[in-house]
């Protein structure tokens, strides 16, 4: 979030909020973007991150069948539907869920809301439609944020003022590091080599200074009425100081848990992504004139793709991604004609596999689990 867009906030003296002409976290105008260091978490000799610690951690989801059953049929669909999120449910309610960093999690509550699906092409590139439909059709978000201040709506209004005792948090308006009870985002990558979520280690940010309360209105993707239809969420100012933290290949073998009280977290471009992106889009209209025949309009694609290379600068996966799309673009070059012709169909379903493997897609959902070292 800009400076410029923070304001003193009268109910909260001392404090910040985002003015009324702020960005919400999944708009893409009035926001400033950032340079920064990230550490990528899967490499060897990292910080290992802790849920209480650092405000996230990483659950180990392999031995959950039904789940993995679940995520691959919605990878395969590109969408979720009412059954597979029903399996999820059930197969995460009252389970206890080892972290990386040794903890334990017992569920204790899903909420009902809040199971959604989200999907974003490389370099933030839009795969969805224009408004989210139920669990579907929504795009990565664009800016840092926090899912909830715990003082806010709805949590004041569903636990009468109770909220900020009972889950364990950091806020500007104080913390909470007594409790063991805690809301969490549960992230769930299908695929995920751009795009990636990126977190904040929690002690690295001036929550005074640079986290402002923000109204969020939920009517496009929320079933809310009256006093809760407005959501009382973070966003964040960027600082130098903060440390930021990424896999940078991740499936849902594993998730990410992380507070939803407190920890900022966002989905960042990686080096490499515009390039992603221009093969995307160069393989897409490449499959719609080979799947029509047109050898000329394919001819044209593939030959003024021959300007794309290989970024000097990305990670292995994404890497090896842009390397099998090349490939394909290569192949449909080497002979138009072919391609148009008898081997249409195969080709573009090469291509086809090869630019899904750079769309991130992951579910996410909303927990109260119990922590227990």
């Amino acid at each position: 979030m800009p400076a410029s867009q923070a304001i003193d906030d009268p109910d909260h003296p001392g404090l910040l909020r985002a003015g009324p002409r702020a960005a919400a976290p999944y708009g893409d105008d009035r926001l400033e973007l950032h340079t920064c260091t990230a550490t990528d978490w899967s490499q060897e000799n990292t910080p290992q991150p802790d849920l209480f610690e650092f405000g996230f951690d990483l659950v180990d989801l392999s031995g959950f069948a039904a789940v993995q059953q679940a995520c691959e049929q919605v990878r395969l669909d590109g969408r979720v539907n009412d059954h597979e999120s029903a399996k999820i449910r059930e197969a995460l309610d009252g389970a206890v869920l080892s972290c990386a960093s040794g903890k334990a999690l017992k569920v204790q509550f899903i909420a009902e809301e809040g199971f959604i699906m989200r999907s974003s092409g490389p370099n933030r590139l839009s795969v969805v439609g224009p408004m989210a439909t139920g669990m579907n059709d929504h795009g990565g978000a664009t800016s840092v944020h926090a899912d909830q201040d715990v003082f806010g709506t709805p949590l004041a209004q569903l636990m009468d003022g109770r909220a900020p005792t009972l889950f364990r948090h950091d806020s500007p308006d104080g913390f909470n590091h007594d409790e063991s009870t805690m809301l969490l985002n549960m992230w769930i990558p299908l695929q995920q080599i751009t795009q990636p979520l990126v977190i904040a280690d929690g002690r690295s940010i001036d929550r005074r200074k640079h986290q402002l309360r923000y109204g969020l209105a939920t009517d496009t993707f929320l079933e809310r009425e009256g006093d809760l239809a407005v959501n009382d969420i973070w966003t964040f100012m960027h600082d130098p100081d903060q440390q930021w933290y990424f896999r940078s290949e991740m499936d849902y073998r594993s998730a990410y848990v992380f507070d939803t009280l407190s920890t900022p977290h966002g989905a960042a471009v990686l080096p490499g992504e515009q390039v992603a992106e221009q093969c995307y889009l160069a393989l897409q209209s490449a499959e719609a004139a080979a799947s029509a025949g047109k050898v000329a309009e394919l001819t044209a694609v593939v030959l003024e793709s021959r300007s794309i290379e290989m970024p000097e600068l990305t990670t292995p996966a994404l890497g090896q991604a842009i390397a099998e799309m090349l490939r394909v673009l290569d192949e449909a070059r080497q002979d138009p004609a072919a391609v148009c012709g008898d081997q249409a169909d195969q080709w573009v379903e090469r291509s086809k596999a090869a630019r899904e493997r750079v769309v991130r897609m992951s579910l996410e959902l909303r927990l109260v689990v119990s922590v227990a070292s």
